[in-house]
């Protein structure tokens, strides 16, 4: 689908090693992380800032559509191209090479192509790390495409409120490069355009390098599973647990029934951790976390942890079934074996959505009162990041061959009108908008914020860039 004088331009921009025209090499690029497949024109791995100007640049002005990937591990096929073949993906596997670290200003100068657990590894020895924790292991440009969260945004935040600078590539004529690099934290100068190439999914331009914020690692850390007495018990154990331990608390997750099950059988090395293997109705794992070293004459933060929950047991408002405090890696082992468990339960049909962090549980239970009565045959393995009020609700259909195209599209719509009408919800928490869901932003979206985004598209990426259209 691309003229051959298009591929030798862009060789010579690159190099041979800059592009993969071959379709078995190129396989890896098409292929997504959940039941997404497209067929790409070729592939560009630019290795600098100035080669994704140069390529960016050639294809716009000869009206090439350009699809930007990163680690490609998104979920809603925002990085992977469409069936057509005359889409070219631009990947950051080759952006690797700038690692600056300003140990003073606690942050770093870093190229948008590292995968993340890379960046950790390579902070650890500074006992500094960026603090957004996920189950996968993604590139930083996916990152900051996709305004990811994790499972320690309750202490942490999001990759928005981690990021101090970014430079770009812009999809125009010329490759426009803008240096939004910045070590400042403070900086109340006029509009904050770094943000909006965070969470927009590429298509304002491409994000080759960032400066993040870092925080210390946690030196001390104690982790426990929750057994709450009931759904209703869950947010007056959060407000409490917040009171007694402030911001030590570093995450606050829930785990269905269905969902640890679905991990326990898919994982063999996991531990039934439940008495007599009876898994609880639901399951909170929470964290706290020192960054100091133990101290002489300081409450070990197991033991603050075991009074706490001690006094929250004994209490007249019966907040908790049960409670242990357990091995952290443990514990964090079968939170994030959930979700290969729950996709191999059966097919699969995934949600990521948030609430006013009251209503998580307020639409879960009524999805299980409700969902039944709808869509037979299919059941809830919901898990999430109850602090913040998200959850991976992912509805699950024993028999696959119930599941086809229309199938799968009445029930996506049904609980996204459920999720945001009935609830006010986001039909996308942190999994960013992708051709999956394209169709939610154009219905849940109001006009008016539509168009500002379709202005600032045409000013800054007037070429076709990303999967997303957001005018």
């Amino acid at each position: 689908m691309i003229d051959e004088r298009h591929k030798s331009a862009l060789v010579e921009i690159l190099g041979e090693n800059g592009v993969i025209m071959d379709r078995a090499a190129m396989a890896a690029y098409e292929i997504g992380a959940r039941h997404d497949h497209g067929h790409a024109a070729l592939v560009l791995r630019p290795g600098t800032t100035a080669e994704m100007s140069a390529c960016v640049a050639y294809c716009v002005r000869q009206r090439i559509a350009l699809v930007p990937q990163s680690g490609n591990t998104g979920l809603v096929s925002g990085s992977t191209p469409d069936a057509s073949g005359s889409q070219i993906v631009l990947s950051l596997d080759r952006m690797t090479r700038r690692f600056d670290l300003d140990i003073d200003n606690r942050s770093l100068r870093v190229d948008t192509g590292i995968l993340l657990s890379e960046v950790n590894a390579r902070l650890e020895p500074s006992g500094l790390f960026f603090p957004v924790d996920l189950g996968a292991d993604p590139r930083l440009g996916g990152m900051l495409a996709t305004n990811t969260g994790g499972t320690r945004f309750l202490r942490y935040g999001d990759v928005r409120k981690n990021t101090l600078g970014v430079k770009v590539v812009l999809a125009d004529e010329t490759g426009t490069v803008v240096d939004l690099m910045s070590g400042l934290r403070k900086n109340n100068t006029g509009v904050d355009w770094k943000q909006l190439f965070v969470g927009t999914a590429g298509a304002f331009g491409i994000v080759t390098e960032c400066e993040l914020n870092l925080e210390r690692l946690p030196k001390q850390v104690a982790t426990t599973y929750l057994v709450p007495s009931g759904s209703v018990a869950v947010m007056p154990l959060l407000r409490t647990i917040e009171e007694r331990l402030g911001s030590y608390l570093s995450a606050f997750e829930g785990m269905s029934k269905n969902a640890i099950g679905a991990a326990l059988a898919h994982v063999a090395s996991l531990r039934n951790p439940f008495q007599n293997g009876q898994i609880p109705d639901y399951v909170i794992l929470a964290e706290i976390s020192r960054s100091w070293a133990p101290r002489d004459g300081e409450q070990p933060i197991d033991a603050v942890l075991e009074s706490v929950l001690a006094d929250i047991l004994q209490g007249d408002d019966a907040l908790l079934a049960d409670a242990f405090v357990g091995p952290a890696h443990e514990m964090w082992a079968l939170r994030h074996a959930l979700s290969e468990g729950v996709k191999h339960a059966g097919r699969l049909v995934a949600f990521d959505l948030s609430f006013r962090r009251a209503d998580v549980l307020a639409f879960c239970e009524w999805m299980k009162a409700e969902l039944p009565r709808q869509f037979a045959g299919v059941d809830i393995f919901d898990f999430g990041h109850i602090g913040d009020g998200g959850v991976h609700f992912n509805l699950v259909a024993s028999d696959a061959s119930q599941v086809d195209a229309a199938f799968e599209q009445r029930l996506r719509d049904w609980v996204y009108s459920v999720a945001v009408d009935r609830f006010g919800g986001s039909f996308s928490a942190e999994h960013g908008v992708g051709r999956k869901n394209q169709a939610y932003y154009d219905r849940y979206t109001p006009q008016k914020s539509r168009d500002l985004a379709a202005g600032l598209k045409r000013l800054t990426s007037p070429g076709s860039l990303g999967s997303v259209c957001f005018g």
